[in-house]
């Protein structure tokens, strides 16, 4: 069920990595979290310390996108495979660093607050902010 608004509490997060799977698991059908559109990174050496990266729907990406291929749908940005050309311009322009490509498919891949993350998330360390 698609949500509005994702709250990240990196002091809970414990680094299991599930956010990542479900999310390549229902928007590329495999378990892969490199096909993922949040990324939980360890702090070493610090023990559990974990940085969790997610888009936080500014719209820079669809600023910086000559072909128009991210457009606002009720205030999630999306990317729109077919017109999507792979310049990079809307990656560079991420200040989270989370919109990318796969080298699978054609066109950059960022979160669409589907919201399988938090529906999944042990810790709550992602919750729907109200």
């Amino acid at each position: 069920m698609p949500i509005k608004s994702i709250k990240v509490d990196e002091e809970r997060c414990c680094g299991c990595l599930l956010c990542q799977t479900v999310c390549s698991i229902f928007h590329f059908k495999e378990t892969n979290p490199k096909k993922s559109a949040i990324w939980v990174k360890g702090e070493f050496p610090a023990p559990g310390k974990y940085k969790i990266a997610i888009c936080i729907q500014c719209g820079k990406c669809a600023e910086a996108c000559p072909v128009d291929a991210i457009y606002n749908d009720n205030g999630i940005y999306k990317v729109d495979p077919e017109k999507c050309i792979l310049c990079w311009a809307c990656a560079d322009a991420c200040p989270t660093g989370v919109i990318v490509p796969h080298q699978e498919y054609e066109y950059m891949f960022k979160c669409d607050y589907c919201g399988e993350c938090v529906a999944i998330c042990p810790t709550k360390a992602l919750t729907e902010r109200k």
